[in-house]
């Protein structure tokens, strides 16, 4: 039985039946849910063994309600069957050790590379449960840090120009002149421009519309900072995808360090302190260009599976319907 959602409404809808009803046939009598062998603990961890592959990301998702789940999955898959290596309620290290620790150790043993994003705990998961594996910290996780850093000074800057039209506002009151905010030559006001900016200080000038390359020039005009951060964004990014091997790579950081050094930014200074503590795994991507991206893509096909369900109101049920698609 198909149990898409769509087909379910389909089926449903054509026997009449409500597809809430239909579902609870199909979970307590026509599936074999009720004799899952990992029934008992999916809600805890759920284990698959004949999934561990070479390469393996390692990630973190929510299911429902916020809750966060460990995923470890065999990149050979490419989010398809057997993709699901293991399911790990919580992002705790030692749990999420204890639990990878079950997996035969010969065959942990031979994982050669994991891709994981900047956080310590997932460090450490890798370090204790794939000792022979060289970890990779995702490119994307470290440029989505510079954007952020980007978009933390945009939107202190639109802050201030709140507070600035908030002032004159209550000037005019107390003079009894009357208000207009200025505006810009796209049709824009000063808030509205810093604003509507956010996605254009996400994309590459190539990508631009031609209202967004407007919409630039006028930003950059005014904020020559967002100019110069914009600058040091777009630069990290290129590193990425232009340097062939660790040396050049290693200059190339070392430079765009310097560069950020010297404008002063705060939050991008963040950033830069981050890489140099995390530049030896994060320069293990030039050996192979490896990526987390196929952790994000199954994490994206588990939203997808969740909204199509409008939720989920029984974990167990939920994990099972996703390793049958999936592990």
């Amino acid at each position: 039985m198909d149990t898409a959602p769509n087909s379910v409404d389909s089926i449903s809808s054509f026997y009449g039946v409500k597809s809430k009803n239909l579902l609870r046939q199909y979970r307590d009598y026509l599936s074999d849910f009720k004799n899952w062998d990992q029934k008992p603990h999916a809600k805890k961890w759920l284990l698959y063994p004949e999934n561990l592959g070479n390469q393996l990301s390692i990630d973190e998702t929510s299911l429902s309600h916020g809750e966060l789940y460990t995923i470890v999955t065999n990149k050979a898959a490419k989010g398809k069957k057997g993709a699901v290596v293991a399911i790990v309620a919580g992002t705790k290290a030692e749990t999420v050790i204890g639990i990878l620790q079950k997996l035969p150790e010969r065959q942990r043993r031979k994982v050669s590379e994991v891709t994981l994003d900047m956080a310590g705990n997932m460090e450490l998961i890798c370090k204790r449960c794939f000792p022979q594996a060289i970890r990779v910290t995702d490119r994307f996780h470290v440029q989505k840090l510079a954007t952020e850093a980007l978009q933390e000074m945009r939107i202190n800057y639109r802050w201030a120009a709140l507070d600035a039209e908030n002032d004159a506002i209550e000037q005019s009151k107390k003079t009894g002149d009357l208000f207009q905010s200025e505006v810009l030559p796209n049709g824009d006001t000063l808030k509205q421009l810093l604003a509507r900016s956010r996605y254009v200080l996400y994309k590459k000038p190539s990508d631009w519309t031609a209202s967004q390359k407007e919409r630039a020039e006028l930003l950059f005009e005014r904020y020559h900072d967002l100019k110069t951060a914009y600058g040091l964004s777009l630069g990290l990014g290129q590193i990425f995808e232009h340097t062939k091997d660790k040396v050049f790579g290693l200059a190339n950081l070392a430079r765009w360090h310097e560069k950020v050094r010297q404008t002063g930014f705060k939050a991008f200074n963040t950033v830069a302190r981050s890489i140099q503590n995390h530049y030896q795994t994060i320069l293990n991507y030039f050996d192979n260009r490896s990526t987390n991206a196929s952790a994000e893509s199954f994490n994206a096909k588990i939203k997808a599976f969740r909204s199509q369900f409008k939720g989920v109101k029984n974990i167990e049920f939920f994990l099972y319907r996703l390793t049958q698609l999936y592990a």
